[in-house]
């Protein structure tokens, strides 16, 4: 309730409580058994010096912070791990069979070359005499033969390295990019293929937490660390370093599995996951390929759940959840926002009756218009959403989506003068008055000055020059 609103209803109550009053004093020395012509039976309640807060009530609802989606992120299948390995192997494999062929071919081409020039010194040894020239019969004449048909050999064999050393260097071409599709294909390497399928799903309403199991696939289990960076890439040793690591190496250590720090995927690291998959009856590779764990930044709690039992599995959403933290979501008045902040106290009311203390822990600002239900008294005002942290978690049970009730403590005076706010008389000029109980019992008027209310306890602040704390002043009979 605003303070406008507390203000309508005092003046309601003071007007039911006595007349209009238009004189300063209209009492003797006499106290009257009631308010001066009013009719209502009265009696007295003190002037108090005290703290006073202002609230505003809310509904909201109660249930748990942080609702995330569980997926299962997009990999590379076993199978076509296996395929690109094969291509890569074979791709290896050519590229070496080529190397060795222009090994071969290369000695062809020297010793084509070391006869061809052999066969040229022997020409010119054959060929330095008279008349050794022009005579078909002469060793030069057949040495000439020789040379030349040695000539042929060696770019015969010149010819053939080249295409050799071209065909390595396709080989060579073609098994550099087969060996960085593996690479590729191995760092997005995943747990589950096209004939993969759930064989364990959690309940609705499961908490899980650090080192347990969320779902299991192929009866390998898909294990909960904490953390905010989602899986992208398969651990392995050879990996670069990144925050996704470090987020890894520092859920190993919180597990017991060793002293790790730091961004880099180490040998300690590759024991670590040993250890963890050894522990879980899992594949001991000293790797946690996609969909083998998955991060989120506390313990989870299961709300719904997408895949069935059996069910294939592919890339996308497996469950949603919450964490186990305990909030109250308010849709407030957007116009409201100024008047709540972080930290202000409030009070919870569950559907019990019972109420709780808590703050409040969040104050959006960017604010939404509620979809239309096609009602005519569904209110379309823009509404930003306020969340409300309980002090203690424990007394609000375990229900989600429930409905509740908040009092928000959006201001508070300190050391005040107050009163009951069925003590104030409305004045017919304007204004308010308090009928205080002087010495003798002489009744008088004290004109207020008002500041704030506080529903809660039924009180508003005065103040005035005669107006002092224990004084008694009249309000309606409770009886």
């Amino acid at each position: 309730m605003t303070r406008n609103r507390v203000l309508a209803g005092a003046l309601v109550v003071a007007v039911a409580v006595a007349v209009v009053i238009a004189v300063a004093n209209p009492f003797g020395s006499s106290p009257p058994a009631s308010s001066a012509n009013s009719g209502v039976a009265t009696s007295t309640s003190a002037v108090e010096r005290r703290d006073l807060s202002q609230q505003t009530q809310q509904s909201a609802t109660l249930g748990y912070a942080h609702t995330a989606t569980i997926a299962i992120p997009p990999g590379t299948a076993p199978t076509a791990i296996q395929q690109a390995q094969a291509q890569s192997d074979s791709a290896a494999q050519t590229a070496q069979a080529a190397q060795a062929t222009l090994a071969d071919d290369q000695l062809a081409l020297s010793q084509a070359r070391a006869a061809w020039n052999a066969g040229r010194r022997k020409l010119a040894a054959d060929c330095n005499g008279d008349g050794a020239a022009g005579q078909a019969t002469t060793p030069c004449a057949s040495d000439t033969q020789a040379a030349a048909t040695q000539q042929q050999a060696v770019a015969a064999a010149a010819s053939k390295v080249a295409a050799d050393q071209h065909a390595l260097a396709a080989a060579q071409t073609a098994a550099g990019a087969a060996g960085q599709s593996l690479a590729s294909a191995q760092t997005s390497a995943s747990t589950y293929g096209q004939t993969s399928s759930y064989t364990m799903l959690p309940p609705v309403g499961r908490i899980v937490r650090r080192g347990e199991p969320l779902y299991a696939i192929d009866g390998q289990p898909t294990l909960l660390l904490y953390g905010a960076t989602p899986p992208s890439r398969a651990f392995q040793p050879g990996m670069s370093p990144g925050r996704d690591v470090a987020e890894l190496n520092a859920n190993l250590a919180a597990l017991g599995y060793g002293g790790l720090a730091g961004d880099a995927f180490t040998s300690g690291t590759q024991s670590a996951i040993e250890a963890l998959q050894a522990k879980h009856g899992m594949p001991v590779t000293g790797k946690l390929l996609l969909g083998s764990v998955t991060f989120q930044p506390s313990a989870v709690r299961v709300t719904s759940v997408t895949p069935t039992i059996g069910g294939p599995v592919q890339a996308g959403p497996v469950l949603a959840v919450t964490s186990t933290k305990r909030v109250v979501v308010i849709q407030l008045d957007a116009a409201s926002q100024s008047s709540v902040r972080v930290g202000d106290a409030v009070v919870i009311t569950l559907p019990d009756n019972s109420t709780t203390p808590g703050h409040v822990s969040f104050v959006g600002t960017v604010a939404t218009t509620p979809a239309s239900s096609g009602s005519s008294d569904q209110s379309s005002s823009p509404t930003i959403e306020v969340d409300v942290a309980p002090d203690h978690p424990a007394a609000t049970g375990r229900l989600d989506q429930a409905p509740v009730d908040v009092s928000i403590t959006t201001q508070t005076v300190r050391n005040v003068l107050a009163v009951r706010v069925e003590a104030l008389l409305a004045l017919a000029g304007g204004g308010y008055a308090l009928e205080v109980v002087g010495p003798g019992g002489v009744h008088h008027l004290e004109a207020v000055q008002l500041g704030l209310f506080d529903d809660a306890e039924g009180l508003v602040q005065v103040s005035g020059p005669s107006v002092r704390a224990g004084q008694r002043v009249v309000v309606p009979s409770s009886t």
